[in-house]
């Protein structure tokens, strides 16, 4: 394949809306079955071809962070991911959202806090130094002298405020220096950010980022290239909302670094613009364009996973239209308040209501749903099964419950699908 898409469509790649949605899957590391068990060095890895891995504490099955790793690696060691942090390997710091990064990328997260300007962290970090410059100045300071911090070694003295989720104060002075800037996370204890200086935080790492900053628009134009690295094929409005680019990326920004050979401009079947796919990918795309990508990987994803967390592209890639409902009001809910996504060979075929029981030893499936049209088939229910199963062991509850499920009998059918696969 040629390492540059011409200017004339007629000579471009052309995939199907298929293999456009292996493709993302195949650059997402979600497309196969892992051949072997998971090491260490894999959640590094993992999280390089994502480029980000979004935090959540929402407990309600596995936090976020360690979800979207078991999704593509099965079953590991969730304190890997910590030892990455501790170690160094990977970053914390505001991306998508509050996110872990590879070390390497952080220097670029660093320099792009004018971009994000206008979000709501920063915001909200520039009111409270306004506010409480003296008080934070001082909460620095003991950081600089006396060494890292929790928000748990403060005492509350008085009732929450009505801000930022009703935070004591030095809880929010120790987020406003994280989102400034000053501070890093240097490591989690049983989730618990541990702040400590910047300077500090990487002057630990094996390969400190360089202290003068880049440029924006140097910036920018590699937030754009590894956005679509990992999203493995993208339209042209996809692009910001990986790394919350503002303003949004347009074909005519594009445009140069298709000529560079940065970027190859593709086809897809049905679309009506041009996607792009990342050069790194030409191999992949090749791939895709004989229509030789299969999909094995049948897993659960979180509601923060990269293929689901940008609403639009979900609907617009896979026709997945989803919302975590854990934001609205009970009564108003459609499914449940933790609802996961089940992707099952390469498309998203319902979803799970899920809890998982530690101390008792049972994965309740609330609720299961199947999209509209899709079967309850053998093959379905069989690859349905493996993933509950797999996600149950990983949790050390291999009591596993089906409640309800919809089309009528599904509960039925996965409860008889499970006993096969415990049996087997």
């Amino acid at each position: 394949m040629a390492s540059r898409a011409s200017d004339d469509p007629s000579t471009r790649p052309v995939l199907s809306h298929r293999s456009a949605q292996l493709l993302h899957l195949a650059a997402q590391g979600l497309l196969r079955k892992r051949t072997r068990k998971a090491r260490p060095t894999d959640v590094d890895a993992c999280i390089a071809a994502m480029e980000v891995l979004q935090i959540d504490t929402i407990h309600v099955v596995a936090r976020s962070p360690y979800l979207v790793l078991f999704s593509r690696l099965g079953a590991y060691r969730s304190e890997w991911l910590d030892d990455a942090l501790a170690e160094g390997r990977i970053a914390e710091c505001w991306a998508h959202e509050a996110s872990f990064v590879p070390a390497a990328e952080y220097r670029y997260h660093r320099d792009y806090r004018l971009g994000r300007a206008g979000h709501w962290a920063s915001k909200n970090a520039r009111r409270a130094h306004d506010e409480s410059r003296a008080d934070m100045d001082a909460l620095l300071h003991r950081i600089r002298e006396q060494g890292p911090l929790r928000a748990a070694d403060f005492e509350r003295e008085s009732p929450g405020t009505s801000g930022w989720w009703g935070w004591k104060p030095e809880k929010r002075w120790l987020e406003a220096w994280f989102a400034l800037g000053d501070l890093m996370v240097l490591r989690r204890d049983r989730f618990q950010r541990v702040y400590d200086l910047a300077e500090r935080v990487t002057a630990r790492w094996s390969d400190p980022p360089p202290q003068a900053s880049m440029d924006e628009d140097a910036v920018r134009r590699h937030f754009i290239l590894r956005s679509v690295h990992a999203l493995g094929i993208a339209k042209a409005r996809w692009i910001a909302d990986y790394f919350r680019l503002r303003p949004r990326v347009t074909p005519a920004e594009l445009a140069p670094l298709v000529a560079e050979g940065m970027l190859l401009e593709v086809d897809v079947v049905g679309w009506d613009e041009p996607a792009y796919v990342h050069r790194d990918h030409a191999d992949l795309l090749g791939e895709a364009a004989r229509g030789a990508l299969r999909a094995t990987r049948s897993t659960l994803l979180s509601p923060f996973d990269p293929v689901v967390w940008d609403r639009a592209r979900a609907l617009d890639l896979f026709g997945f239209e989803y919302t975590i409902e854990c934001y609205v009001p009970a009564a108003k809910r459609r499914y449940g308040y933790y609802v996961l996504p089940i992707l099952h060979r390469g498309r998203l075929v319902g979803r799970l209501d899920a809890k998982a029981h530690r101390q008792a030893g049972l994965f309740q499936v609330l609720g299961l749903w199947l999209e509209d049209g899709v079967e309850p088939t053998q093959e379905l229910l069989k690859g349905v099964a493996a993933a509950i199963h797999e996600c149950a062991d990983w949790h050390g509850t291999p009591r596993i419950a089906v409640d309800a499920g919809r089309p009528r009998g599904l509960a039925g059918l996965l409860t008889r699908a499970l006993a096969v696969r415990s049996a087997g």
